[in-house]
């Protein structure tokens, strides 16, 4: 696989995981959730509303 295909293709899996992620905050934005997360070995829940913010 060349750099260009490569790159094209890296391109477009960050393209999805920041759709899918971007999806999820609004689903979890409409349901009034919270979005749970690990930070430096600590889990960390917050609201999803809070992140449009």
């Amino acid at each position: 696989m060349d750099d260009d295909k490569r790159k094209e293709l890296r391109d477009k899996i960050v393209f999805g995981v920041n759709l899918a992620v971007s999806r999820l905050i609004e689903s979890k934005i409409k349901s009034d959730g919270e979005l749970v997360y690990s930070q430096d070995g600590k889990v960390v829940r917050i609201k999803a509303r809070d992140l449009k913010k």
